[in-house]
């Protein structure tokens, strides 16, 4: 293999020959792709269970709200792709132009592509090994007609494989990409969210800051907020390993209905408190102003 700085390299299909490399009408086309994106934001989390993909979804229609026009939701968990179900897509099928690239599934002001929509239902197990993951990830970047839009949400699974360090690479050395890292407040979960900050540190993916989600939960009679785990976990890592906190989002029972029945609260409720701190997260954002 030719010996490279390429923060790609272990994707690339050329070996890291950049000569090569700049050829391949793939990474052609990723790179005409992502660099006509001006803000793309990767939220992960080293640990399951913490409501990524509910970030993801809410604060894509969150950007979108802030006037950050037409935003693109690329949704790689590929082994349980959710994104379909909270936006009420279930059963849609992306279209495909006359030069055979796929048309994203329109969601308001979101365009969204998923492994969900080819599927042939949503208990079909997608089996697949490390190569053909990269394979499909890159796939969802080039072979789509993505348009212009303002900014791009990518929620990848758990952990730190094979999506989320494909999709880190692909975007290796863009200045308008960052990560948002979601944990809970309990101090079990900081452990494993340390891990994302760790790996974005190696790559290196600069982290747009940590969010801190089911943070108290409100209660929906009375609109107290009751601290149902322990709390802090955000604010500890965020400032252990000096990165921005972006916020808290307060455990609703509105968020979780409107997940379950494809209807994310940031599209039906203006002014409950997760709404109102999705607006304060975006507006934390780097380059939320631009």
């Amino acid at each position: 293999m030719t010996e490279t700085n390429c923060p790609s390299a272990a994707n690339c299909p050329s070996g890291g020959d950049c000569a090569s490399c700049a050829q391949n009408p793939e990474d052609v086309r990723i790179r005409e792709v992502l660099g006509g994106i001006p803000r793309k934001y990767v939220v992960m989390s080293g640990k399951g269970g913490v409501g990524k993909s509910t970030v993801a979804v809410n604060l894509a229609l969150a950007l979108a709200a802030a006037g950050k026009g037409r935003v693109g939701l690329l949704d790689i968990d590929l082994h349980g792709p959710s994104v379909p179900r909270m936006l009420g897509l279930e059963g849609q099928r992306m279209g495909t132009t006359p030069e055979g690239r796929f048309v994203p599934v329109a969601a308001g002001p979101l365009d969204v592509v998923s492994v969900g929509f080819v599927l042939d239902a949503p208990d079909t197990a997608v089996i697949l090994r490390g190569p053909m993951k990269i394979g499909l990830i890159r796939q969802f970047v080039s072979q789509v007609e993505w348009g212009k839009p303002d900014a791009l949400v990518v929620d990848v699974p758990p952990g730190t494989g094979d999506e989320p360090l494909t999709m880190c690479q692909l975007l290796g050395g863009d200045a308008g990409a960052s990560a948002v890292i979601v944990t809970t407040p309990q101090r079990v979960s900081e452990e494993d969210v340390s891990k994302s900050v760790d790996f974005c540190r190696k790559l290196p993916m600069p982290v747009a800051g940590l969010v801190e989600n089911m943070s108290g939960f409100v209660c929906p009679h009375c609109g107290g907020v009751t601290e149902v785990f322990s709390s802090g976990a955000g604010e500890r890592l965020a400032a252990e390993y000096g990165i921005p906190f972006l916020g808290k989002i307060p455990l609703d029972p509105m968020v979780c209905a409107g997940g379950d029945e494809g209807m994310p609260f940031m599209s039906l409720y203006d002014d409950n408190a997760p709404s109102q701190a999705f607006r304060e997260i975006v507006a934390r954002l780097p380059g939320a102003e631009g």
